[in-house]
């Protein structure tokens, strides 16, 4: 064989075995990346995470094969010094390189908060900061920061009312004050103009529905009911009748679970005893769903005083417009707790 040919079968398998080096290493940083059985794997950076930090985190998910050709790219694009934070999707086969790309560009996939059935703020601020980099901690402390409720004119008793339970899109890395900005553009959405016009005409005013809203809450489960329900005390408040709403009272001995208000409960010290003062009690005892609120601003009108459970536990109500047909009632009530060894 001639040198000539010797050298140019050298300089092929040079090329050859170069070509074959980048190919590979092309293949690794642009080709499809690991799949994923199980789905798409989330990756969370937290708020301060460095590029070491986010290499363990991706390593730990099972997302970098080769990490030195990783840290490269990261590198050529300028990712190192530039790492952000956040909740990101990575899609089963996602190449390393589309995957520098998509945490460089920052879009997280949003988390979606569902908060309903809530009785206190603290119970608030666990629920949504499960979905949030946030601890409940923070949440609550900025909940009950005396200068925002003031600027957004609300009280300490009826803060609670700023959130309107429903499902919410946020991100993993909204701080406090976000979580909260967002809220108070909802509560002003959803007062609108035709909801201001229904409270007016009621004579209440916003936190003063969400309070009575709160009570029907906890009075009925069925929302076909709760506008009659509302009604009743309507007319109480209109001729300066004592609400005398058990929930309150349980609301005020800090105690959920009664299942039957006795004549020593009703004798508590405090403004939330319905049955020792006239009037709306400072604030909600829960944080009332759109469809209470919307069953106080739409209330059933008519000339019903009382209420009371059905005897048949079904968990609806018997009406009545006179004390002494509500004793007949309630007696009867009463019975089929008895009859059932519920005493309190």
């Amino acid at each position: 064989m001639g040198r000539r040919r010797i050298v140019l079968v050298v300089l092929l398998a040079v090329v050859g075995v170069g070509g074959y080096l980048a190919w590979q290493v092309y293949h690794r940083l642009f080709g499809p990346g690991p799949e994923f059985k199980e789905g798409d794997r989330i990756v969370l950076i937290p708020t301060g995470s460095d590029f070491d930090q986010l290499m363990d985190s991706l390593k730990a998910r099972g997302l970098v094969a080769d990490e030195r050709l990783f840290r490269s790219l990261a590198e050529r694009k300028k990712y190192v010094n530039k790492v952000k934070p956040g909740r990101y999707r990575v899609r089963s086969g996602t190449s390393p390189n589309a995957l520098i790309d998509l945490l460089r560009s920052g879009e997280q996939e949003p988390v979606r908060i569902t908060f309903n059935n809530i009785r206190t703020l603290p119970e608030f601020a666990g629920k949504v900061a499960g979905y949030l980099e946030a601890d409940s901690a923070a949440l609550i402390q900025a909940i009950r920061d005396p200068s925002t409720i003031e600027r957004l004119g609300l009280k300490p008793e009826t803060m609670i009312s700023l959130f309107i339970p429903d499902t919410y899109e946020m991100y993993w890395t909204d701080a406090p004050a976000e979580v909260l900005a967002r809220m108070a553009r909802e509560y002003k959405h959803f007062w609108n103009v035709e909801r201001r016009a229904k409270a007016k005409e009621i004579g209440l005013d916003q936190g003063e529905v969400a309070t009575l809203a709160s009570i029907v809450q906890a009075e009925t489960a069925k929302s076909d009911e709760a506008p009659k329900i509302a009604g009743v005390y309507l007319n109480r408040l209109r001729i300066n009748m004592p609400l005398q709403a058990d929930p309150t009272l349980k609301f005020a001995l800090g105690i959920d679970s009664l299942n039957r208000v006795l004549d020593r409960d009703k004798e508590v010290d405090s403004p939330y005893n319905t049955y020792a003062n006239t009037g709306l009690p400072p604030g909600p005892i829960n944080m009332p769903e759109a469809r209470y609120i919307d069953a106080v601003l739409d209330a059933a009108k008519h000339d019903y005083l009382y209420f009371c459970a059905r005897e048949s536990l079904d968990g609806y109500s018997n009406f009545a417009r006179t004390y002494e047909q509500h004793l007949v009632n309630a007696r009867r009530y009463q019975r089929a707790l008895n009859q059932r060894g519920i005493y309190r």
